[in-house]
């Protein structure tokens, strides 16, 4: 464990270092190991996520967001969830502000997330909770707070840089009712009907098999347990460039679905009492689309009726 945190504290002021040099997006670096990274990222971008196996979107999603636990706070927040192509026209394109809430950790908030699940989650003292996509611990720390010393928390990642950095938070803060597991969403590292909450955040839009990771969800609540998460959903189409962007399905776009078909799977599993808690437009700055479009296909989507939405979604496990 010790060896495992100095190894990732050298890897945290490397990364730095190289955050400093403001090389914010693929095409800026020069040196040759980025060069070939941004190579492989390219060629990966010629197929869509629909000719990419479950395992492939996987490795891939592991790989950006490993990378993601070593960059700034700064840096992720100013893209796409972190996906690592900055914005200059604004600072905050996703997250919302958690500075003013209860238990809110600076340390834990790597500006990835697309709403405030915990906010609405009705968490209780003495609850036992559980973060899908845990990351550095930010949704972990604020449930601990309403939750309690006679409550718990689990959060489960299944990146290793991110575990590593949310043991780490954990520590610093000497809390003993947090728990940080490697696992995955379909295949939950979690007992049966042992957890009285979910939350998630910006997090299962970038599950291959949504349908398995409810199904998780729902096998792993209490009866008459509940979840609160937020998640990013589409109306209308995007434009298949947007779509085909590894950058972007690292960043929680062109990962996510409908949303009457997300709300749908939802239904599909066997939650009751569904209801949408918040909703909101997420507007791509001109400086990202047009790294990917030209200006009329930009026009184009602006003035359409596709659109982009967080939403923070509630539902409930029956007590049958």
């Amino acid at each position: 464990m010790i060896e495992n945190l100095m190894t990732q504290k050298a890897e945290t002021t490397k990364a730095a270092e190289s955050n400093n040099s403001d090389c914010c997006g693929p095409d800026c670096c020069s040196d040759t190991e980025s060069s070939s990274e941004n190579a492989a990222t390219e060629k990966s971008t010629k197929l869509s996520n629909r000719d990419k196996s479950s395992a492939e979107i996987k490795e891939m999603v592991k790989q950006k967001y490993s990378k993601i636990a070593l960059q700034s706070r700064e840096m992720n927040a100013s893209s796409c969830c972190g996906a690592g192509e900055c914005s200059d026209e604004v600072y905050n394109i996703m997250t919302d502000d958690y500075e003013s809430i209860k238990g809110y950790n600076p340390d834990a908030d790597l500006g990835l997330g697309c709403g405030l699940p915990t906010q609405f989650a009705k968490i209780k003292k003495g609850d036992t909770v559980l973060d899908l996509g845990s990351g550095a611990g930010n949704d972990c720390f604020v449930a601990r707070s309403e939750t309690g010393e006679a409550g718990k928390v689990i959060g489960v990642d299944f990146s290793d840089a991110m575990i590593a950095k949310a043991r780490e938070n954990a520590e610093k803060l000497n809390f003993n009712n947090i728990e940080f597991r490697q696992g995955e969403i379909e295949d939950l590292p979690v007992n049966d009907d042992s957890v009285d909450v979910v939350v998630s955040n910006c997090v299962l839009n970038l599950v291959p098999e949504k349908l398995n990771a409810f199904s998780e969800m729902y096998r792993v609540l209490k009866p008459g347990g509940h979840f609160s998460i937020s998640d990013i959903v589409l109306i209308g189409e995007l434009p298949q460039k947007i779509q085909k962007a590894a950058e972007f399905y690292a960043g929680c776009v062109s990962g996510a679905i409908q949303k009457n078909e997300y709300v749908s799977l939802i239904e599909k599993t066997g939650f009751r009492n569904i209801q949408i808690q918040k909703e909101k437009v997420i507007s791509i700055p001109d400086d990202i689309l047009s790294k990917y479009l030209n200006k009329d296909e930009a026009a184009s989507y602006k003035n359409s009726e596709s659109k982009i939405y967080s939403i923070t979604v509630f539902g409930e496990k029956s007590v049958d």
